[in-house]
């Protein structure tokens, strides 16, 4: 069994996948690099085909999610951590924290990242922010890192799928219900990985109909979370205010396409928490109570087109 599985998803990325890989082999410890390619054509698989320490998976373009999925079942280490293969680990982070797992027998060790802007050059590190409430972090009190930048234990994230029905936001539920589990927390000081921002095509960065499809994701992750910790008798209210900062950007998002819908999800918003008080101006928030929020939202959206 190896220390540590990186499990590396990819579709026509050569241009980045070989460091990221070269970053798995540098950052120490018994390390297991599995990377399934999903259907590229850009020539991945003969790359990855001549490479002697990688345990490399073809699949059918089935999106990230199955390609994770698969990499996750074949995977042998006792901890896993999740690499894109746009991005690359820093040196020294996997034996660091496994060094961290094991000195105090953490379920997961957190960290925080560098983002490095490939235009401008311009790196920045995000420090890990420490919160006595991880789920409430992870729901939106402060800063919560990037699941990348975390190591797991294998058995923590048994049975925790990446879910094909929010794969525009898998990750983000894939975190949020690790967090339930309650596990185990160790923190590493240092960034762990580094997110590259590119031109090129990522998940997260979507237009169109996709676009507002990721804003109803990550309201309907955020539903189905909060409901699954009221059954558990586990949504206190500070958790309540951190799903709703994290929501609220969001619906009025989702709101310039869909306001019936939008105003549904803030109808349940005042439910969660009676006392919410939109933070927006004097003068919209008044709108929303004598017009409605969807009939605002209508009336701010025929204002922004061009006359």
């Amino acid at each position: 069994m190896s220390d540590i599985s990186v499990v590396i998803p990819t579709f026509n990325r050569l241009w980045a996948l070989p460091q990221a890989v070269e970053s798995c082999r540098s950052a120490g410890g018994n390390v297991e690099i599995v990377v399934v390619d999903d259907g590229s054509t850009d020539g991945t698989w003969d790359w990855l085909q001549a490479q002697q320490d990688i345990v490399a998976i073809r699949t059918d373009n089935w999106g990230k999610d199955w390609a994770v999925e698969t990499a996750l079942a074949a995977a042998r280490g006792e901890y896993v951590r999740f690499l894109d293969s746009d991005d690359w680990l820093c040196e020294d982070a996997n034996a660091d924290q496994l060094a961290r797992a094991r000195e105090t027998g953490a379920d997961l060790v957190v960290a925080g990242y560098e983002d490095y802007d490939e235009e401008s050059g311009e790196r920045r590190v995000n420090a890990w922010n420490d919160c006595d409430d991880f789920i409430a972090q992870q729901l939106g009190e402060g800063w919560a890192s990037h699941y990348s930048a975390f190591l797991f234990r294998r058995e923590l994230i048994r049975g925790i799928p990446h879910r094909q029905d929010f794969a525009l936001r898998d990750d983000r539920l894939f975190i949020l219900e690790v967090a339930m589990r309650q596990p185990r927390l160790a923190v590493y000081r240092q960034p762990a990985f580094v997110h590259r921002r590119h031109g090129g095509e990522r998940l997260q960065y979507t237009a169109g109909f996709k676009r507002d499809l990721g804003y109803w994701t990550h309201i309907a992750i955020y539903r189905k979370v909060l409901g699954l910790l009221e059954q558990r008798g586990e949504l206190t209210p500070r958790r309540k205010q951190a799903a709703i900062r994290t929501l609220w950007p969001n619906v009025r998002s989702f709101a310039k396409a869909y306001p019936r819908e939008a105003a549904e999800v803030v109808d349940w918003i005042y439910r969660l928490d009676p006392q919410f008080v939109p933070p927006v101006r004097p003068a919209l928030a008044l709108a929303y109570r004598l017009l409605g929020f969807a009939m605002t939202e209508r009336l701010l959206r025929l204002r922004s087109l061009p006359q």
